[in-house]
């Protein structure tokens, strides 16, 4: 069965770090994307973060560019997000999807933000930024 399992959330002050994982069973990355996204109370889910790791393409929302950063390790299945000098409105559950075999025009063109792209979902980690 293929799935995807977050891991790495927890509650930190604003400015602090975390790193999230995502790590597939089941499945290979070499021919997926995978996209980071988060869902806070009362909002829709948001696309933040993609990544084709056969090629490191990679795509970032503007409210994140030069705060996070997404990256994977192929031999380990998992795909990680840095995220640094996190803000109060960073809380969210955070999500990682991903789908199999769409060109890396998807990333390039910010399409893969999209949640209707995606085939295969984790179950979630919290992230809490108190102020």
């Amino acid at each position: 069965e293929d799935q995807l399992v977050e891991s790495g959330g927890g509650r930190v002050q604003s400015g602090g770090s975390l790193r999230l994982s995502c790590t597939a069973s089941g499945f290979i990355f070499d021919d997926h994307i995978v996209g980071w996204f988060r869902q806070a109370p009362g909002k829709e889910r948001e696309g933040i973060s993609c990544i084709s790791p056969s090629n490191s393409v990679t795509h970032y929302i503007d409210s994140v560019k030069g705060r996070f950063t997404i990256s994977s390790d192929n031999g380990k299945r998992t795909v990680y997000l840095q995220m640094n000098n996190l803000k109060p409105e960073d809380t969210a559950v955070y999500y990682c999807a991903a789908v199999s075999g769409p060109p890396t025009e998807l990333i390039t063109t910010g399409i893969c933000s999209a949640v209707g792209v995606y085939e295969n979902w984790g179950q979630g980690t919290q992230v809490t930024v108190s102020s």
